[in-house]
C-alpha cells in the first residue's frame, strides 16, 4: 500500500514485451506487503497487479534498478546515448503515461494498466505523483524537517493507498486520510529499515533537524553498528511512523470481507517491522530488521480485533 521497495534479485536482460512485463511483475514476490494475494477478487488482482506493475516500474527507473539491456529504455523511445540519464527515462514514461489516457502507450506495462484505468475510471494524478517522487529523488538527497519529509511521502506513498481504494471502490475522503496516514507511515518504516542502503545511494530520509537533536551526523550512518544516538533517533522516528499506523487503522473497520483482511496486512506489515526493528534495539544499520510470518499473523489478528 505504499511506495514498493523489492530485495535484491538477479536479473537477466528481457528480450520481448512479454519477458520485459514479468520481469518487473515477478518482483512483488520480494515486496514488503501483499500486492495481490489470492482471496482477493480476480478482477481486482488483475487491477492491482496492473498498478504495481506501474509503481514498481518508475520506482526502478528512479533507483537506476532496470534489468540490464536497456530494454525498457526502447520501449519508451529513449535512445541508447540517454537510456542512463534517470530523469529523461521519468520524463519518456510521463509521457507514454499520458497516452494511457488518451492515446495508446508505447511501454507493454503501460498498456496493461491502460484497461484499468478505464475499468475503474482512475485519474491521472497518483500516477504522476510517483513519477514527481522519483524525480525528486534525483534532486533531493536530504530531508530538512518532518514536513518536508511528509511532503515527500504525500507523492511517494499515499497515492499507492488511493489507488488500491480506487481500484476496489472504496474511496472516500475519509477513507482516503485514513490510507494516507497508512500509507505514509509504511514509508517511512520502510526508510528505517533502509538507512544503510539510503545511505549508499547518497540519500538521507531521516530529517536533517532530528538528526541535529539527536547529535547524529551523517557520517554515524556509514557505520557497520548503528550507535546510541543513532538508536535513539530511529527509535524516536519508529514512534511517529506507530502513531500514524495506530491514526490510519480505523481504515480497516469501515470496510468489509477480503477488503478488510487486505488493508489489515498493511497496517499489521507496519506494526511488525516497527516491532523487528524495536527487537534488534534499533539497531538498522547493519541490515532491514524483518519480522516473522508468526508475529506478522499475530498483528493480523490484533488489527482485524480493533485491539492494536
Amino acid at each position: 500500500m505504499c511506495r514498493p521497495r523489492p530485495g535484491q534479485r538477479a536479473v537477466t536482460a528481457p528480450r520481448t514485451a512479454p519477458d520485459l512485463e514479468r520481469a518487473t511483475l515477478d518482483k512483488a514476490a520480494s515486496e514488503n506487503f501483499p500486492v495481490a494475494p489470492f482471496f482477493l477478487p480476480r478482477a481486482w488482482r488483475d487491477d492491482l497487479m496492473a498498478v504495481y506493475g506501474f509503481a514498481r516500474l518508475v520506482d526502478d527507473i528512479g533507483d537506476g534498478d532496470l534489468a540490464p539491456g536497456g530494454a525498457d529504455a526502447r520501449a519508451l523511445g529513449v535512445s541508447a546515448t540517454d537510456a542512463g540519464d534517470r530523469l529523461v527515462l521519468l520524463d519518456a514514461f510521463e509521457t507514454d503515461l499520458r497516452r494511457v489516457f488518451d492515446g495508446t502507450p508505447r511501454h507493454p506495462l503501460l498498456r496493461r494498466l491502460q484497461p484499468t484505468v478505464h475499468r475503474r475510471a482512475l485519474t491521472p494524478e497518483p500516477f504522476l505523483g510517483l513519477i514527481a517522487a522519483n524525480r525528486q529523488d534525483q534532486l533531493v538527497t536530504r530531508y530538512e524537517t518532518y514536513d518536508d519529509l511528509l511532503a515527500y511521502c504525500e507523492l511517494s506513498a499515499n497515492p499507492v493507498g488511493r489507488l488500491v481504494l480506487a481500484v476496489t471502490g472504496t474511496a472516500t475522503p475519509e477513507r482516503i486520510r485514513l490510507s494516507d496516514a497508512i500509507c505514509t507511515a509504511l514509508q517511512i518504516v520502510e526508510h528505517l529499515q533502509d538507512v544503510a542502503e539510503d545511505f549508499g545511494r547518497d540519500r538521507i530520509y531521516l530529517p536533517a533537524e532530528d538528526m541535529k537533536r539527536f547529535h547524529v551526523q551523517e557520517a554515524d550512518l556509514a557505520a557497520k553498528i548503528t550507535g546510541a544516538s543513532a538508536r535513539a533517533l530511529v527509535a524516536y522516528e519508529a514512534q511517529r511512523a506507530r502513531d500514524l499506523l495506530n491514526e490510519g487503522a480505523p481504515l480497516v473497520g469501515s470496510v468489509h470481507g477480503r477488503l478488510k483482511l487486505l488493508l489489515a496486512g498493511f497496517v499489521a506489515g507496519g506494526r511488525a517491522a516497527i516491532d523487528a526493528i524495536a527487537a534488534a534495539e534499533f539497531d538498522v544499520l547493519p541490515g532491514p530488521p524483518k519480522p516473522g510470518k508468526v508475529q506478522l499473523l499475530r498483528e493480523v489478528g490484533v488489527t482485524l480485533r480493533g485491539e492494536g
